[in-house]
């Protein structure tokens, strides 16, 4: 479902949005728009998943330099032993 709105544009704006609908790029100006409109949502919504991973990182426990490199040491040695090396 389409809605109309009027947006306003700074002229480079719409200087660029015309030059991508001449290039065959979109087919109009609102699909300029629209596209513009996804592409910042989707990048919202990757900055909240983000921050909210950041957070629950920040929320967990953390371990010493050194029990981290156990661990790593550790795991490479299971990996190798699963593929006999």
């Amino acid at each position: 479902m389409s809605v109309k709105a009027s947006v306003s544009l700074s002229e480079a704006q719409e200087a660029y949005a015309r030059d991508l609908v001449a290039q065959g790029r979109y087919a109009s100006l609102s699909a300029v728009v629209q596209e513009g409109l996804e592409l910042l949502r989707e990048q919202s919504q990757a900055t909240d998943a983000l921050r909210e991973l950041l957070a629950e990182r920040q929320a967990g426990t953390f371990v010493s330099l050194d029990e981290g490199e156990r661990r790593t040491r550790d795991m490479i040695e299971r990996k190798k032993a699963e593929r006999g090396l």
